[in-house]
C-alpha cells in the first residue's frame, strides 16, 4: 500500500490525466458503491467535503439521517488500467461519517477498523492472506450470466483444456497494474472455477484488496464475454467457492503464532486463537457464509468443511495449520466464501481469535484423519460440533453470541440479522424447480 498525501493525490492525478474520481465506500452486504465525481472537485472530496444520500444504502440510515460523508482513504488511491488512457478514472476507497463528523456506525469498514484498533492496544497487527476462487461462466446474447460453461477442466489443467487460460492472465496482469503482488493463478476442482491468490496483508488493507480484486475480476472476464460469479455454490454436484482465510499475528515484528520448541511449533497464542475461533465458529457463521447459496457448499461430499474441528496434518478440517513454520505460521480458516462481506468477516474471525488470546482458551485435540470418517460417537466424544445447517440456523447462532453484538455493533448487529431473517423466509416461500421434477408428475 502506498502512502500518499492530499498533493501526492492532486499532482497524481493531473499528471496521468485523471478526469473522474470514484470515491467508492461498502454496504452491509459487501457490495461496493461509488460516487463519481471530475478532477475539479477532487480537492473538495480530499477535504472531506463530499456528501451522499445514505438512506437507499443497504444496511446504513432513514430518509430522515440520510446525509452523510465519504471520508478518502488516500492510501487506497488507485487509477483503473482498463479504463481510457485519455481522461482517466482513478479511485479512492472511503470511511463514512455522519454530519457531526463521527464515524458511521454502520459502515463496515469503521468495524474492521474498530475490531484491529482494540488488537492494537494489546500489541497486535493481524495480517491475512485470501485464497478467492470463482467461476467463469458465459453470458447469453442479451449479456445476462448464466451458469454455461464449455469446459471440463480441473485442479491445475492448463491451455487449451483450461478454456478461461487467457482471462485469468489479463486479470493477474492488470491486478498488478493496479499494486498487488500475485502469488499463483490456477484452474481448480470444478469445470469453470478458477483461483487467484495475492500476498498477505494487514487486515484493513486485505479486505479492501478483495474488494478490489473482485470488481477487477468481475471487469476483465466481461472483456472476454464471460461472467465472473463469487457465487458460493452456482451449480449442484461440483465444488463450490471458498475464500480460505490465512491468518497470522506479530508482536514488535515478530509472528507470535511460532515456537520452535513445540511439538508443532505453535505457541500458546496460536493454540488459544484457534481456541477462540471454534468457540464463536457458529456464531460468527452468518457472516462468514452470508447467503442461503452458501450452505449448498458446506456438504458432506466435496472440500468445504462442515465440521469444527482442527488439524495441522489432514487438508480438510474447519481450521488447518499449513506447513511453513517461523516467520511463515499461520492459522487457515476454511469455512468463509467469497460472498461474504470481507470488513465484517474479518472483524468477527479476528475478534474471535483475539478472545481465545485473551481468555487463554484451549482447542480440542487436533485430528489427524477425516472427520467424515469418524462415527458420530467418535465426533461427540472429540467435542466435534458442526457448522449451522443453514441461513436460519446461523442468524439463531449469531444472535446467541455476546461477543459478534459487540464486534459489529448494535446498528449492523439488528440490520444484519434483520436482513438474513428476510432473505431466509423468502427463500422459503420459493418453488424451486427441484420441486417440480420431483413432486409435479407424482402428485
Amino acid at each position: 500500500m502506498s502512502n500518499y498525501t492530499k498533493q501526492d493525490i492532486i499532482r497524481l492525478a493531473e499528471e496521468e490525466d485523471v478526469e473522474f474520481i470514484r470515491l467508492q465506500f461498502t454496504d452491509m452486504l459487501g457490495m461496493f458503491k461509488n460516487v463519481a465525481i471530475t478532477k475539479s472537485q477532487l480537492e473538495k472530496a480530499l477535504d472531506n467535503r463530499c456528501m451522499f444520500d445514505a438512506s437507499s444504502i443497504e444496511g446504513f440510515v432513514r430518509m430522515e439521517e440520510s446525509d452523510m460523508y465519504l471520508y478518502p482513504d488516500f492510501d487506497t488511491f488507485a487509477i483503473f488500467p482498463w479504463r481510457p488512457q485519455q481522461g482517466k478514472v482513478a479511485r479512492v476507497i472511503c470511511d463514512v461519517y455522519r454530519p457531526d463528523r463521527t464515524p458511521f456506525e454502520g459502515d463496515p469498514r469503521y468495524i474492521l477498523k474498530r475490531a484491529v484498533a482494540g488488537a492494537a492496544e494489546l500489541g497486535y497487527r493481524l495480517d491475512v492472506g485470501p485464497e478467492c476462487e470463482f467461476f467463469l461462466f458465459h453470458t447469453d446474447e442479451d449479456g445476462t450470466p448464466t451458469t454455461i460453461s464449455h469446459e471440463r477442466a480441473g485442479f491445475f489443467d492448463l491451455g487449451p483444456v483450461d478454456l478461461g487460460e487467457n482471462a485469468r492472465r489479463d486479470m493477474v496482469l492488470t491486478l498488478e497494474d493496479m499494486g498487488f503482488e500475485i502469488e499463483s493463478s490456477h484452474h481448480e476442482a470444478a469445470p469453470a472455477q478458477h483461483r487467484i491468490d495475492f500476498k498477505y496483508d494487514e487486515a484493513l488493507a486485505t479486505a479492501d484488496n478483495i474488494m478490489t480484486f473482485k470488481l477487477a475480476v468481475k471487469t476483465i472476464a466481461k472483456r472476454f464475454g464471460l461472467f465472473a460469479s463469487f457465487m458460493p455454490k452456482p451449480k449442484y454436484g461440483i465444488n463450490g467457492s471458498g475464500m480460505h482465510l490465512n491468518i497470522s499475528i506479530s508482536k514488535d515484528g515478530r509472528n507470535i503464532f511460532a515456537d520452535a520448541a513445540d511439538k508443532r511449533g505453535l505457541s500458546r497464542e496460536a493454540y488459544y486463537f484457534i481456541g477462540g475461533l471454534m468457540k464463536h465458529m457458529r456464531g460468527m457463521t452468518a457472516v462468514t457464509n452470508p447467503l442461503v447459496n452458501s450452505y449448498k457448499r458446506l456438504v458432506p461430499g466435496f472440500e468445504a468443511p462442515i465440521h469444527i474441528a482442527w488439524s495441522e496434518s489432514h487438508r480438510r478440517p474447519l481450521i488447518r495449520i499449513p506447513a511453513d513454520r517461523g516467520e511463515s505460521t499461520r492459522i487457515e480458516l476454511r469455512s468463509p466464501d467469497p460472498a461474504a462481506n470481507p470488513y465484517l468477516a474479518l472483524a468477527v474471525c479476528l475478534s474471535a481469535g483475539i478472545d481465545g488470546i485473551k481468555n487463554e482458551i484451549l482447542p480440542p485435540e487436533p485430528v489427524s484423519v477425516s472427520v467424515m470418517d469418524m462415527t458420530e460417537e467418535e465426533r461427540k466424544g472429540r467435542q466435534i460440533g458442526t457448522l449451522p445447517a443453514g441461513l436460519d440456523e446461523a442468524v439463531d447462532e449469531l444472535e446467541k453470541d455476546p461477543l459478534m453484538r459487540e464486534v459489529l455493533g448494535e446498528h449492523i448487529f439488528r440490520k444484519y440479522a434483520k436482513e438474513k431473517r428476510a432473505e431466509w423466509k423468502d427463500y422459503c416461500r420459493q418453488v424451486t424447480g427441484w420441486e417440480i421434477d420431483n413432486y409435479l408428475y407424482k402428485i
